[in-house]
């Protein structure tokens, strides 16, 4: 159970998404700072993370999503998760972590419940407002649970009792830009508006915005200066829309400084991923959240809901995200500097910026009592 220089090890899992490993890479940072080793236990799509990820090794464990109930569809999954467990419980007698933290997605079943088998003590991270289908299954398992919400387990009073709350972790860019505050934008001055729908982009925001823009008065749009981020067949229509509209803008099909993109603008419209909300409240913008639709779980509709209650954020329905109703929105919250300041701070106020220390102790308690 001993890493470098006899430090306790810990092992990570997490899909290979931004919103999982964006939380275990800021408690990776947590724990290596209090001494610990870490390593991680992903799938192939964290490839591109690889290079970044704070761990001194990467076990890439194959996984599937459980997508069709289709027998043939069934018997494949089957067989995947099958090899994945036979890897990680391979994996685990060789490296003898001290305890294995997992943040949700498929790709964290397979350590989990080896780390389960073997009696090492398990914690798992939700970030979203719901319990995701992987965690459900393990959390009658783990020793602990870590929720960044209130409210998450209260229908489960067995599983609420080994919960507790640390807020969903943000990488230390994110504690940086949260250092810079929110100046509201004059009335007839400079307008930053930022729009993202995930890591890559989204459709819908290349497909409502730039008609949404073209739709507000010449006063206001002449004010605007716009990022956006766009999937790479939609960047040359975005930027011509843009470029026909006289719009500073700049578009692009990834932003890797998002965190001080977000500090810097006065207005966001994006998704309501976790890691997406999480950011914000941390940093503290107003947004327009257009939560992605038809999830079989609605975190993100969950994810906007916490922001819209707190003050901080509009939600909008993918069905109400039309170019007439974003438009009423940039044009009334433009003209209203107070409220934008007012939802910037409504939206701090929902921010955890020390959720990384906050499940580095509870990581650390874990170990303490196996």
């Amino acid at each position: 159970m001993a890493g470098d220089g006899g430090a306790p090890l810990v092992l990570l899992a997490a899909g290979g998404t931004g919103g999982h490993l964006f939380p275990a890479e800021a408690l990776a940072e947590a724990l290596a700072r209090r001494g610990l080793t870490v390593e991680l236990a992903t799938d192939e799509r964290a490839e591109r993370y690889g290079k970044r990820f704070p761990a001194r090794r990467i076990h890439v464990i194959a996984s599937e999503t459980l997508r069709s109930r289709n027998v043939v569809a069934l018997a494949r999954t089957g067989a995947i998760m099958s090899r994945a467990l036979l890897r990680a419980f391979m994996v685990l007698g060789r490296t003898k972590p001290a305890v294995v933290v997992g943040f949700g997605g498929y790709p964290t079943l397979a350590p989990v419940l080896a780390a389960t088998w073997r009696r090492i003590p398990t914690v798992i991270h939700e970030q979203n407002a719901v319990m995701g289908r992987a965690n459900k299954l393990l959390a009658p398992r783990v020793s602990a649970i870590a929720i960044s919400f209130a409210g998450v387990l209260d229908h489960a009073p067995r599983l609420a009792a080994k919960a507790t709350r640390t807020g969903n972790p943000v990488r230390p860019a994110v504690i940086a830009a949260a250092a810079m505050p929110f100046s509201a934008p004059a009335t007839d001055g400079l307008l930053r508006l930022l729009v993202f729908g995930g890591s890559q982009g989204a459709r819908i925001m290349s497909e409502i915005v730039p008609a949404a823009i073209e739709r507000l008065d010449q006063a206001l749009r002449i004010r605007l200066l716009v990022a956006q981020q766009a999937r790479g067949e939609d960047l040359a229509e975005v930027r011509e829309i843009y470029g026909r509209l006289r719009i500073s803008a700049e578009v692009a099909p990834f932003f890797p400084d998002l965190p001080a993109r977000i500090a810097a603008a006065h207005l966001v419209v994006s998704r309501s991923g976790a890691s997406t909300v999480a950011e914000l409240a941390a940093i503290g913008r107003p947004a327009i959240l257009v939560p992605l639709p038809n999830a079989l779980d609605q975190d993100q509709h969950a994810n906007a809901a916490v922001l819209e209650e707190a003050g901080g954020a509009i939600r909008l329905r993918q069905d109400d995200f039309t170019p007439a109703r974003l438009a009423a929105e940039i044009t009334r919250l433009a003209a209203d500097p107070r409220r934008l300041a007012a939802m910037g701070a409504a939206a701090k106020s929902a921010g955890a910026i020390d959720a990384a220390e906050r499940l580095a102790d509870l990581v650390l308690d874990t170990i303490a009592r196996a």
